[in-house]
């Protein structure tokens, strides 16, 4: 008799499940037995679908990336970068609130010879780039710039999450930041503001007002 196959939803609740665990409890919290009564399954199903507990949290990581990589990937190149760069910024932010006990984890975990969480970040600094060779960012290191859209970004959404901004504050302060950092890094006020707009038109038309509904 051939092996059963292996559900992909059961896969899914798992990682879905040890997400939330990690994220509401800590690591003391994920357990075989805790997990399982989480998605209604057996213990063995954790060992089906993963060499072990450690392979499962590193596969958390790996999952929370991939969901962040398919949120920028839906964002494509146009003639105008920091419409771009700021799409990206909506895109990561709408990532965070759909998929936030993955968001938590995957920044806490570093899967070993996994390159998906480099490869996020290598679109911003790719973006940055583009904005430095389009004449709209004075010359300098992207990896640098790319840094600081990133953390601004993390500690907007992290603040948010924990309470201390609303929404609508959490939106306005990373406009606003964004806009300090656009012109820090070189370009004009006005056409920042003017890119900025178009993008944020978009990112709320993606409905950030309702994160769980675009779940990837």
């Amino acid at each position: 008799m051939s092996p059963k196959a292996q559900d992909p939803h059961v896969r899914s609740a798992l990682i879905e499940a040890a997400a939330r665990l990690l994220a509401e409890h800590g690591p003391d919290a994920l357990t075989t037995r805790r997990l399982a009564a989480e998605v209604g399954a057996s213990t063995m199903a954790v060992y089906t679908y993963f060499a072990g507990m450690e392979e499962l949290r590193k596969e958390v990581a790996r999952e929370g990336f991939r969901r962040l990589a398919a949120y920028l990937d839906a964002v494509p190149d146009s003639d105008d970068p920091i419409f771009d760069l700021s799409a990206l910024g909506g895109a990561y932010f709408i990532n965070a609130l759909t998929n936030y006990d993955l968001y938590r984890f995957m920044f806490l975990e570093n899967p070993e010879d996994d390159d998906v969480g480099e490869g996020t970040f290598e679109r911003l600094v790719r973006g940055v780039q583009r904005a430095i060779d389009a004449g709209r960012f004075d010359a300098a290191d992207p990896l640098n710039l790319a840094t600081q859209l990133w953390v601004m970004a993390h500690g907007v959404v992290t603040l948010h999450k924990a309470g201390c901004l609303t929404l609508d504050e959490a939106i306005t302060t990373m406009r606003d930041m964004a806009l300090n950092l656009f012109v820090g890094f070189g370009d004009d006020e006005e056409a920042a503001r003017k890119s900025m707009t178009k993008a944020q038109d978009l990112f709320l038309n993606a409905g950030v007002q309702q994160p769980a509904a675009h779940a990837v």
